[in-house]
């Protein structure tokens, strides 16, 4: 007998330390699913420590140390004047997109003739709706009912509607034609980390961006006016239904970006002037904005928090655009949003370059910034701007009468937007 309970109790201990020993390597493989790497090297467009897996910042004397707590699982802080990426973290790691992708969807058609003039009205049909994905946001386009195309713009950048982009597609051609043309258009900007599956951002297989793309879509679209409208705007009245012997009613659609809001408890960000948020299953939420002050213009993108915290986005790209305006000029740059191919070449041919037509056309003259090809190919292409300054007043962004500046001395940005009165 105590030598079976010698052998029993062998078992036992043998059993308990193999649990003991595989139940860590299980956890780390949990750990390691729920917290995945981006594949190395990424890509080298913008610079080569752009392609570094991790957090890629060169802090000079006086530079404030990065936001701690930051859980994106990629991010980005540039300059959108010069150009300059400020700091990043896996910057080119292709992820889910969700509608932070309708930027490039706007950017692509936005001023196609079949979309032109913004008063254009279309009476949706059910085909125009077809194919939506299940659970999509939606701004609440009925079929037999007509819209302008500017109703359906406020739709996709206020309300995230994949409705407004479905029939926005079908207007320009169809879902394909779309499609094509958007991965046409991220090729122009050099957005390589892009792959197109639909033009409202819905899950899709092999359908990914990555943070540095996002910010090349913003900073084109921003070339827009039309674009720069729709993304600053805070509500509008949308047109809801049309009973017989009635006047149309509408009902008002709030900005999900709550930066730009104010709302469900995130404070609205001072100089916010968009441009797009969003969320999936895959891709959780992400989130490019744009702001202004004291006369810097910055771009942020953060892809993916991992942190519970509600609104964890905003508030982890509120804190990178902190940082960032308090680093400019303290940092060296760890690389550069790139200018379209167009520009580059000199060409001015492609989607990427400045628009001269359309209610879109802002039209300057060249600035005077760093020294390097890309500032020559600038003013060779004739795309330096002059825009209107915008200053913080008592907190309040106001719009200073006749002031102007001179923006992007490497690539565009003009006047922003009219931006609402913050808080």
């Amino acid at each position: 007998m105590p030598a079976l309970k010698k052998t029993v109790l062998t078992v036992i201990s043998a059993a308990l330390l193999s649990t003991f020993v595989v139940n860590p390597a299980s956890a780390v493989d949990k750990d390691t699913a729920d917290d995945p790497k981006p594949t190395s090297p990424m890509s080298k467009v913008g610079g080569s420590q752009l392609s570094r897996v991790g957090t890629q910042v060169n802090l000079g004397a006086g530079a404030p140390v990065l936001p701690k707590e930051l859980t994106g699982r990629s991010w980005i802080v540039a300059d959108a004047e010069s150009g300059d990426v400020l700091a990043a973290h896996n910057p080119h790691w292709r992820l889910p997109p969700a509608s932070t992708l309708k930027m490039l969807f706007a950017d692509t058609v936005m001023e196609s003739p079949e979309l032109q003039p913004k008063t254009l009205e279309h009476k949706v049909t059910n085909e125009d709706l077809a194919d939506i994905g299940e659970g999509s946001s939606l701004v609440g386009v009925k079929e037999n009912l007509t819209y302008t195309v500017q109703d359906l713009w406020r739709g996709v950048f206020l309300r995230s509607g994949n409705d407004a982009v479905h029939v926005l597609s079908h207007m320009y051609g169809g879902v394909d034609k779309a499609v094509s043309a958007m991965q046409e258009h991220a090729e122009e900007l050099q957005a390589l980390d892009t792959n197109v599956v639909s033009p409202d951002g819905y899950d899709a297989p092999h359908q990914v961006s990555s943070a540095y793309d996002l910010t090349l879509f913003a900073r084109s679209g921003l070339q827009k006016a039309d674009f720069r409208e729709y993304c600053s705007t805070a509500t509008a009245d949308f047109p809801g239904e049309k009973k017989k012997g009635k006047k149309r009613e509408t009902f008002e659609i709030q900005n999900t970006n709550r930066l730009l809001t104010g709302a469900d408890g995130v404070e609205a960000y001072e100089g916010i002037a968009g441009v797009k948020n969003g969320y999936t299953t895959h891709a959780g939420n992400t989130f490019t904005g744009v702001a202004e002050r004291n006369g810097k213009v910055l771009l942020v993108t953060v892809m993916n928090p991992s942190s519970d915290e509600a609104h964890a986005v905003y508030k982890e790209a509120a804190s990178l655009l902190d940082w960032g305006f308090d680093s400019v000029g303290k940092v060296t740059p760890v690389g550069e949003l790139v200018p379209p191919k167009s520009a580059e070449t000199g060409t001015g041919t492609g989607k990427g370059a400045q628009s001269t037509h359309g209610s879109g056309a802002d039209t300057a003259s060249p600035g005077t910034g760093r020294k390097g090809p890309a500032t020559a190919t600038a003013a060779a292409v004739g795309t330096g701007g002059v825009g209107i300054a915008l200053g913080i007043v008592g907190g309040v962004l106001v719009l200073v009468a006749g002031a102007v500046y001179l923006v992007n001395r490497r690539w565009p940005l003009p006047d922003l937007v009219r931006r609402l009165p913050r808080r």
